[in-house]
């Protein structure tokens, strides 16, 4: 990769840690199926704040979702059998929830109650879905994951429109992971976890996809994660192999890197704060959340329908 200019590399911060009451330090069914039986006490994922600035992230060995307040104070919402990933808002009491193990899953914030979305695609299982985006007129893309790579590359990018029908619209993707929409929602980025990129996916008016194209290549030993965008355009990408959060622009040219400590695995992110302008992002492997205050606001997310948004 030529550069013209170096990137402008800016250290991320620790805003808050799983407590030890909260960490499970004994082996797990997910940990000997993804991190060769190791003990995990905790794998955090999908961020996402509520409208009062709580931050609500996933454990996936142990299907849990926790809530930390602004304050840094964590709370247990749910616990229940299965594996969670990505969340996003379906509405002010209802978290989506991306579920490897069963599908697409509701979370009531307030009762903790957990009920099935849509489980299944024709009687079929999923793969294991992974992430998550809504648009503005309600449709919801998600990735079907499983453990596809460069070895089967099987991966899935769904499209549920708000009248319940399912569109897929890739089948070959070597581990689709997080997804994002462009500010004018024409262009979806899409993490290509094993292929080490991002893959720029146009939406036509007629709802196909059309010349999908490799914007963005990275290195190391584990790929892009998680996605998000902000009100100028630029992608953030999260990249857990490195360590490393990059911010690209336009022409997917690296204009910052937000760096952590070796050996932490930056996975998932989300804006938060009263303006937007500070990012979060999960250290999966460690049970951090880490921080950055950034200088562009991060693009409103979308909920259910137009009208939801946060």
């Amino acid at each position: 990769m030529f550069l013209l200019q170096a990137p402008e590399v800016r250290e991320l911060e620790l805003f808050s840690s799983l407590p030890e009451s909260l960490r499970r330090r004994k082996r797990s069914a997910w940990a000997d199926a993804n991190r060769g039986g190791a003990i995990v006490d905790s794998f955090l994922e999908g961020p996402v704040f509520d409208g009062s600035g709580n931050l609500y992230v996933t454990d996936i060995p142990w299907g849990r979702i926790l809530r930390i307040d602004p304050q840094g104070n964590w709370s247990l919402i749910t616990e229940y059998d299965g594996e969670p990933n990505g969340m996003k808002f379906l509405d002010a009491d209802t978290l989506l929830i991306t579920d490897y193990k069963n599908g697409l899953m509701c979370l009531n914030i307030e009762s903790g109650q957990v009920s099935p979305y849509l489980e299944r695609r024709n009687s079929e299982r999923f793969k294991g879905v992974n992430d998550l985006v809504f648009d503005s007129q309600g449709n919801l893309y998600f990735t079907d994951q499983g453990q596809s790579g460069l070895q089967d590359p099987s991966g899935r990018l769904y499209r549920l429109r708000p009248n319940g029908q399912l569109d897929l619209l890739l089948s070959n993707v070597p581990s689709p992971n997080g997804v994002a929409l462009s500010p004018d929602e024409r262009v979806l980025y899409l993490a290509v976890t094993r292929g080490n990129c991002i893959w720029r996916v146009p939406l036509l008016s007629d709802g196909s996809v059309s010349k999908v194209s490799q914007f963005f290549t990275s290195y190391g030993p584990s790929g892009p994660d998680g996605l998000a965008v902000d009100v100028e355009g630029r992608l953030l990408v999260a990249n857990p192999g490195l360590g490393y959060v990059w911010v690209l622009n336009s022409r997917a040219e690296p204009v910052q890197v937000l760096r952590s400590m070796p050996g932490i695995s930056t996975t998932n992110l989300a804006f938060g704060g009263t303006d937007r302008c500070d990012l979060y992002v999960t250290d999966s492997t460690h049970g951090h959340v880490l921080r950055a205050t950034m200088s562009v606001q991060g693009l409103q997310l979308h909920r259910l329908g137009s009208k939801g948004k946060n």
